[in-house]
This record gives C-alpha cells, sequence and structure tokens, in this order.
C-alpha cells in the first residue's frame, strides 16, 4: 500500500485546514486509516482513525470537537478537517494504515505510513 498525505500549510490560531491521504496498492485489506502527528523532539502521537468498513472513528482528547475524521471509499481517501487550530497542534501529520483490529492509538498497528505534511499553526 502507498499512501500519498497532502493539505499541510501555514496557519494562524484559530483557524482551519483540512489534510488528506490517498491509499492506492492493496486498499482491499485495509481495516482502519488514521493519523498521527510527531512535534520536534517528541514521539509519533495518535490523533484520529477511522475503521474503513463502517466508519466508526476515534478521537485524541486533545482533539475531540475540533478535528473530524471522514473517508471516501471509492477514492480510497481518508481525510482530516482541522477546526480552531492552536499552535500545540503544530507538528508533521502522518497517515498510516492497519490491516488488523488491534489497538488503534499504538503505532505497532499500522503497517504502512505516508511520507507526512507539515502542519505550523502561528500565534
Amino acid at each position: 500500500v502507498q499512501l500519498q498525505a497532502s493539505g499541510g500549510g501555514l496557519v494562524q490560531a484559530g483557524g482551519s485546514l483540512r489534510l488528506s491521504c490517498a491509499a492506492s496498492g492493496r486498499t482491499f485489506s485495509i481495516f482502519r486509516m488514521g493519523w498521527f502527528r510527531q512535534a520536534p523532539g517528541k514521539e509519533r502521537e495518535f490523533v484520529s482513525a477511522i475503521n474503513w468498513s463502517g466508519g466508526v472513528t476515534y478521537y485524541e482528547d486533545s482533539v475531540k470537537g475540533r478535528f473530524t475524521i471522514s473517508r471516501d471509499n471509492a477514492k480510497n481517501t481518508v481525510y482530516l478537517q482541522m477546526n480552531s487550530l492552536k499552535s500545540e497542534d503544530t507538528a508533521v501529520y502522518y497517515c498510516g494504515v492497519g490491516f488488523w483490529n488491534t489497538k488503534v492509538k499504538s503505532t505497532t498497528s499500522y503497517n504502512y505510513w505516508g511520507q507526512g505534511t507539515l502542519v505550523t499553526v502561528s500565534s
């Protein structure tokens, strides 16, 4: 599976961005797609995820009510709509795909990763 993430950029605090992640290849095996982020000097952390079939969604507490994850199965694409952005949301955002129903918030549950897209929120 190949993943292509896009949509990052520079935005002022309170603004919005929408990230996209397009999957290609063995997409029929996808159980879940997720978004993680990694700030400088910090470990990669879970942000949100969505089950490919059924659309169950998961969010980290810090983004609940501000971020919305969605998918377009026909386009094999997952989106992350980010509203009310804060400076602490600044990070490189990575999308990942998992083939099994394992721990949703663990990086080890995702088999392939995209290249990352930088989100910078200025205060």
